[in-house]
């Protein structure tokens, strides 16, 4: 009896030789062959990004999964392993029911974006969109927008293409074509139960306040002072340890759900200060701030980003899981290598998990959909009874 969910890493530097090893290990795990997944992910690494479309070929012909979906990425993860330098194919396989695949492509139009590719149906009852978009070339966030409006409520999960450093050279995976533009993808159906984690390592400092004056992403007043103050003021209250991570990186949370009373790690969505003006005592904000909004600063480090995802996957249970957790987490951010991997696999106690490194992750805070950086969104799947 083979199982619903199966996954394999190999850092052979022979892509042939990985291929045929990680597609092996995948088939003897799943068991009947005449039962092939219904979706299959694949990860590369960037050496291997050459020869993807060989690497496609071999497991659409062995393998043979209804739809497969993947893309070249700096580092890729599988079980309890993280390749970030070196070789690395990841391949993973699941019976999850029938899956509505796309590769989307974006235009402009009198009306605005329009993306082009959808699949000619989408199930109404479909448990989550998954999501590879290459950085350059799609415009994620808008996408986002949109599948607010039409889908609300509907999980959109996945991560950047991060293989490259211009247009052109990442590699996308849709089924037996390899194309370098645009978002591949697929809706999963009602068969699957998804279930979402986003850890961004983040803890908050100082107290909450209020955005008394914005404009677009540019934050003036927090409750009634002036932001560059506020800052000022919450810095000054810090231990010299967190005085220090603040000042290498000043990060701002908005609570999503303004419901609640208390506010802890998971309750905001974090976003870099990317600048600061003395004369008008602003701070400009990686994102869209409105006025009434509660707000926090923010601190990251080794430490925060280990104890957040533990606890956050900590009593979890699901049959596999895929991960994908930003480049400049790894050993950018961990004393250790692996750490992202092992601690997903060991709460799962060793189910299938496998994933890649992102120039972006995509996953709900709140109810929401994001677009988020240094963070890890899990995505654990389930088949259901």
């Amino acid at each position: 009896m083979g199982r619903s969910f199966a996954a394999a890493l190999s850092e052979h530097p022979d892509f042939a030789v990985a291929t045929g090893d990680v597609v092996g290990r995948v088939l003897e795990a799943l068991g009947d062959p005449e039962s092939p997944p219904d979706l299959a992910m694949l990860f590369v690494t960037p050496v291997h990004a050459p020869v993807i479309a060989e690497i496609v070929k071999t497991i659409n012909a062995t393998l043979r999964p209804t739809t497969l979906l993947g893309c070249a990425a700096v580092s890729v993860v599988g079980g309890e392993r993280e390749v970030e330098r070196g070789p690395g194919i990841s391949l993973w396989a699941g019976r999850t029911g029938p899956v509505s695949p796309f590769h989307l492509t974006v235009a402009q139009s009198p009306d605005g974006l329009t993306f082009t590719g959808w699949p000619e149906s989408i199930p109404d009852d479909a448990s989550a969109l998954l999501l590879l978009p290459d950085p350059f070339t799609f415009p994620t966030d808008d996408l986002l927008r949109r599948m607010e409006e039409d889908r609300p409520g509907l999980p959109v999960v996945g991560g950047m293409a991060s293989a490259a450093r211009a247009p052109g050279g990442n590699r996308l995976v849709i089924d037996e074509r390899v194309v370098t533009a645009g978002a591949v993808g697929a809706f999963l159906g009602p068969d699957v139960e998804v279930t979402t984690v986003v850890s961004q390592g983040c803890r908050p400092v100082g107290s909450p306040f209020v955005v008394t004056r914005a404009e677009h992403n540019i934050v003036y007043e927090l409750a009634g002072r002036s932001a560059v103050e506020r800052l000022q003021e919450v810095a000054a209250g810090l231990t010299d340890e967190d005085r220090e991570l603040l000042a290498d990186l000043v990060q701002i949370g908005r609570v999503i759900d303004e419901s609640k009373l208390d506010f802890g790690p998971g309750d905001f969505l974090v976003r870099g200060v990317v600048g600061a003006d003395p004369n008008s005592g602003a701070l400009r904000v990686g994102d869209i701030v409105d006025v009434g909004s509660t707000a926090q600063f923010q601190v990251r480090d080794a430490n925060t980003a280990d104890q957040e995802l533990r606890k956050m996957v900590d009593g979890r249970s699901a049959d596999s899981a895929l991960v994908f957790t930003c480049n400049g987490r790894g050993t950018h951010l961990f004393p250790e290598p692996d750490h992202d991997a092992m601690v997903v696999s060991e709460s799962l106690s060793g189910a299938p998990v496998a994933g890649m490194f992102c120039a972006g992750e995509l996953g709900p805070i709140g109810g929401h959909n994001f677009m988020h950086g240094f963070t890890a969104s899990v995505v654990l799947l389930s088949v259901r009874a």
